[in-house]
């Protein structure tokens, strides 16, 4: 099969479960609104949440292996394409016109990127010294957004959309390193840039739980748009990598990155319809209830997808 097509499906699959983890971590932090850290460790549906998270991103890193940066990331957009219908079930409502639309820019945008993008399997790899570099920047630009005393909301989602981005950056040369049989399978390379891995996927989590406070519409729609910016920044300045097709191609991709875009942008801001019943959660411990049925405390409605005035405290940890 060729590779490319493999980092594509594995690109699906993964898109589903991250957006099925941040409808779960839209409702906790729904309702129970400025929990601290250490209560979310204890919250069984949390964990959930944090599980899907895993497997998305092992799925994620696999693709990879296969795909480079400038086809992977863009398909994470689709987490968002996947989240709407969920977020409807769980608000116990019918998709509406206007996300249905937002769903066919976004696919249509992506599919343009997809053509030009399209690329053999990743050789190159980030140097120690280049791997240290972009974490620093990138660290010092998470720093300013997150700040304390900043209002959950735009800038936290941005910044865990550049964590994330970075972290898929420096996985894809932790993956290729250590698979690439002409060196140690632990070398300094390989340990140092998966700690950085570890560190940067931790702070994305962390900074989007925080960002989903506020709704997860635009804070989702930010992510997606932030992650595939800053790892297809790195693929094409520090790995080599290229669209197809010259001047044409970059204009196709350009287009296409717009179309994507602002489908991304009406899916983040498309209103439900009226009416809406939320599901009703019989047992809140169980696994699919745990995740997929998470409401809030009130009988009103309450979709998903749109956004909600912050109450509690404005950080889930210092930062």
């Amino acid at each position: 099969m060729n590779a490319t097509l493999v980092a594509v499906v594995l690109s699906l699959f993964s898109a589903v479960a991250y957006a099925a983890a941040a409808v779960a971590q839209e409702r906790l932090a729904s309702r129970h609104p400025g929990t601290s850290l250490p209560r979310l460790l204890g919250n069984g549906a949390w964990w959930w949440s944090v599980g899907l998270n895993a497997a998305a991103a092992l799925l994620h890193v696999v693709a990879l292996k296969y795909g480079p940066l400038t086809v992977v990331q863009p398909l994470g957009a689709l987490t968002l394409v996947a989240a709407v219908p969920m977020g409807a079930r769980v608000a116990g409502r019918q998709v509406g016109a206007a996300e249905w639309r937002g769903i066919a820019f976004t696919l249509a945008g992506l599919a343009a990127i997809l053509v030009t993008a399209s690329g053999p399997a990743p050789e190159d790899v980030l140097s120690v010294p280049e791997a240290v570099g972009v974490a620093g920047a990138t660290s010092a630009l998470i720093g300013l957004l997150a700040r304390r005393g900043a209002r959950p909301g735009l800038r936290h989602a941005t910044a865990s959309g550049f964590a994330s981005g970075v972290a898929s950056a420096l996985t894809q040369t932790v993956t290729v390193a250590a698979t690439d049989r002409s060196g140690p399978l632990l070398s300094v390379q390989v340990v140092g840039v998966a700690l950085l891995v570890a560190a940067f996927a931790t702070a994305g989590l962390l900074l989007s739980q925080t960002a989903y406070r506020g709704g997860l519409g635009a804070p989702l729609a930010m992510v997606t748009l932030a992650n595939p910016v800053a790892a297809a920044a790195i693929g094409l300045a520090l790995l080599g990598e290229r669209l197809q097709g010259g001047a044409a191609g970059m204009l196709l991709a350009l287009a296409g990155a717009g179309v994507a875009g602002w489908g991304v942008v009406q899916l983040s801001r498309a209103a439900p319809e009226p009416g809406a019943v939320p599901y009703e959660d019989h047992d809140e411990d169980h696994p699919v209830a745990a995740v997929l049925a998470l409401r809030p405390e009130t009988a009103s409605a309450e979709p998903a997808l749109l956004p909600r005035p912050t109450t509690g405290p404005e950080h889930l940890t210092p930062l």
